[in-house]
């Protein structure tokens, strides 16, 4: 019998066969979700012997929502999501410069999914520009609602951009080119500090070993730097005993069972996940510091084809589980690009809802399938030895690799 999806107070609550609502997305989109929606039910059918299904109901955004309803983002769209709680989506067109904002940042706005999670981590047989790949595994907290990507901007020589220049200049002293777009720039300590305790919690009930506050404090004190020590400052009052700071350690090792917290300049953080990545796990950051160094991350596994993505408001229960790469329209219709941004996503999602049998059963055919150079082209053109496949094929050969 299929039912919705509900949070109660035990937390999220998951029928046997739950209703999730997915996004295509544009470009390449339709093809990488026929290859995913096959190796999720897969999964679910093998996992559970019949006993659990997926129901899907397709909702639009994109291209899509506009060619047909002329919207992009339909408001039975966001609805639903908010209706059904959890959800998938591809990705979705954003014009660069100009026209309508993020239709990915205007869900993640309405829906208020704080969390931008993205774990990385090494497949072996990946090709990997670096040479110790397997080093990395790092799960990304990355702030979802603030920073310049709340959207707050006007652009130069608008009244909104004039007004806010002469309006800091006789209130304090502020001198700004008047040919200046302006953007404003948001951090808050209630939005610090969900993402944070979100962050921690995850880091404590899954074994990590730390927990690294990333941010650019020395430059902006009052934005990033209170981000930092509002971090901090949480540890210590919501988690006494199950921390412990690099100051306290003084150079000690972190006592079994204990969260380190410490913290790491931005560009000094994205020199050393290079050099040093094994000293790196939980990474909680704010918005626009997390799409950098998540993509970054991506890359020494990779790339983000192989990176999956979610956003989450682990107090409502909401998360929208999402492709982390581009829609690639050149390649559109050709059943050829990597799905496993999707596909893991989908492991992702499968986690979160307790499924957790399934979500292994699709990381073993991965595993499998890569091991066997069973790969498309953006991986197989990299790797000797390798069968080039289609993205179809590609999703045969997860299935097939689902062992037990």
């Amino acid at each position: 019998m299929t039912r919705k999806i509900r949070m109660t107070e035990k937390g999220l609550e998951v029928p046997q066969e739950p209703i999730i609502p997915y996004i295509q997305g544009d470009g390449t989109g339709p093809d990488i979700w026929r290859a995913s929606v096959r190796v999720f039910d897969a999964a679910v059918a093998r996992a559970y012997g019949g006993q659990k299904r997926i129901h899907w109901k397709e909702v639009l955004a994109g291209e899509k929502a506009f060619q047909t309803l002329g919207e992009w983002l339909p408001r039975e769209t966001e609805e639903a999501f908010q209706e059904h709680l959890v959800g998938i989506k591809g990705p979705l067109t954003t014009p660069v410069g100009e026209g309508f904002r993020s239709l990915n940042v205007t869900l993640r706005r309405n829906l208020d999914l704080y969390v931008c999670l993205r774990p990385v981590r090494y497949f072996p047989g990946i090709p990997s520009p670096v040479r110790r790949p397997e080093l990395v595994d790092m799960v990304v907290f990355r702030e979802n609602t603030e920073d310049v990507y709340a959207g707050l901007e006007a652009a130069a020589g608008s009244r909104e951009a004039l007004g806010i220049i002469s309006f800091l200049k006789s209130e304090l002293g502020w001198t700004l080119r008047e040919d200046s777009g302006i953007g404003i720039k948001p951090i808050s300590r209630g939005g610090s500090e969900r993402l944070i305790r979100a962050a921690l919690d995850y880091a404590l009930r899954q074994g990590r070993k730390s927990l690294t506050l990333v941010h650019k404090g020395n430059i902006m004190k009052y934005t990033e730097g209170a981000f930092r020590s509002w971090g901090y400052e949480l540890a210590r009052r919501e988690y006494p005993g199950l921390v412990v700071t690099q100051e306290e350690l003084a150079g000690a090792p972190t006592p079994p069972g204990k969260v380190l917290i410490k913290d790491a300049i931005a560009d000094a953080f994205l020199q050393q996940i290079l050099t040093r990545p094994g000293d790196f796990d939980v990474i909680a950051t704010m918005n626009l510091n997390g799409d950098y160094i998540s993509d970054a991350l991506a890359a020494q596994v990779g790339g983000i084809g192989i990176a999956p993505g979610a956003n989450i408001n682990y107090a409502t229960g909401h998360a929208i589980f999402e492709a982390t790469h581009g829609t690639a329209p050149k390649y559109a219709g050709r059943d050829m690009v990597n799905p496993s941004s999707v596909i893991l996503s989908g492991a992702m999602m499968l986690e979160y809802m307790g499924w957790r049998e399934a979500a292994e059963l699709i990381h073993r055919g991965i595993v499998g399938a890569i091991g066997k150079k069973i790969l498309t082209y953006d991986f197989a053109r990299l790797t000797e030895g390798a069968q080039t496949v289609g993205t179809g094929r590609f999703a045969d050969a997860v299935i097939e690799n689902m062992v037990s």
